[in-house]
């Protein structure tokens, strides 16, 4: 700890929709976080259901781990809306967030935390690695659909590599008064790459911490094609209306265009090709059609499910 600053104190900001079982090993794990004595940590969790169907999980916990365990309820279902509640229930001048499907290893706080003071850094964000159940598709693991970019320790990453699933950030970010995550957004998906852009324009730098690994559950519902054809289709949307709306250069819209035009040309080959490389085509062809579609008026699949 550095001399003259007390002691960081952080909030573990958990946002959570009907996975109490995922949920509980969530908690088993941060209750087993290592902290080396640098900083003190609190969860809060806020639960996306106006059911409360994991209140009582959560106080029967809360009952019994040694770090101190809070719970909230944001009744209208948008994430943002329950990201922005769990920063204003947060008593940390540190906040960090994962989802409730993650687990992470004991020392992943303590990770976070040391690349963050080490580097100077507004924020951290590190890895999340996918865990397949043994009898999951396996074109989803050959084609590294959930997979992303990982970098060094202390990289400096842009807006399309930040995300809320594995983060620690400075409580500055968020002033009152300003818009943290866009409820816009909220139903969407999208909302934490727009929080990430706009604070970068705004000067303030996110680096990656390769250390702090976190492992996410895959669950049966998103093994299907289907899933993830729509779920690029709904991601190419919002960029599709970023376009229009005038948040992205037309260029953009171009360069889509003539990427939509060669998985077209692709498609026949193909056919010919393993299971995981013609989804590399289709997926890359759903988002172009999203991007052109949503740029062109028509939002044709917005909302996740």
């Amino acid at each position: 700890m550095t001399a003259g600053r007390e002691r960081d104190y952080v909030s573990v900001c958990v946002c959570t929709y009907q996975r109490p079982a995922l949920l509980a090993k969530l908690l088993d794990a941060l209750d087993e976080q290592l902290t080396g004595d640098a900083f003190s940590f609190e969860v809060v969790i806020v639960e996306n259901d106006r059911r409360r169907s994991s209140e009582a999980l959560v106080l029967e916990r809360a009952a019994r781990t040694r770090v101190p365990v809070r719970y909230d309820c944001e009744p209208e279902r948008n994430i943002s809306l329950a990201r922005n509640r769990t920063v204003r229930d947060a008593r940390g001048n540190l906040i960090a967030f994962i989802d409730d499907d993650e687990r992470p290893g004991r020392d992943w706080l303590r990770s976070l935390h040391r690349t963050l003071r080490d580097s100077g850094a507004d924020g951290v964000l590190g890895p999340v690695m996918p865990e397949f159940p043994a009898d999951a598709p396996g074109w989803l693991k050959d084609g590294r659909v959930f997979e992303r970019p990982r970098h060094e320790t202390g990289t400096r990453i842009g807006s399309r590599d930040a995300r809320t699933g594995n983060v620690l950030l400075n409580r500055s970010l968020f002033v009152d008064g300003e818009t943290w995550f866009d409820s816009t957004l909220g139903r969407t998906g999208g909302e934490d790459t727009d929080f990430f852009a706009r604070q970068r324009a705004q000067g303030h730098v996110f680096v990656w911490c390769d250390e702090a690994v976190t492992y996410e559950t895959i669950p049966s519902e998103r093994w299907s094609a289907s899933f993830h054809l729509r779920r690029m289709w709904r991601s190419g949307t919002i960029s599709g209306e970023r376009v229009r709306s005038g948040l992205l250069s037309p260029a953009f819209l171009v360069r889509i265009g003539l990427l939509l035009g060669g998985c077209l040309l692709a498609a026949p080959v193909s056919v010919l090709l393993s299971k995981h490389r013609r989804m590399k085509v289709a997926l890359k062809a759903a988002y172009c059609c999203g991007v052109v579609t949503a740029a062109l008026g028509w939002s044709a699949l917005r909302n996740r499910e």
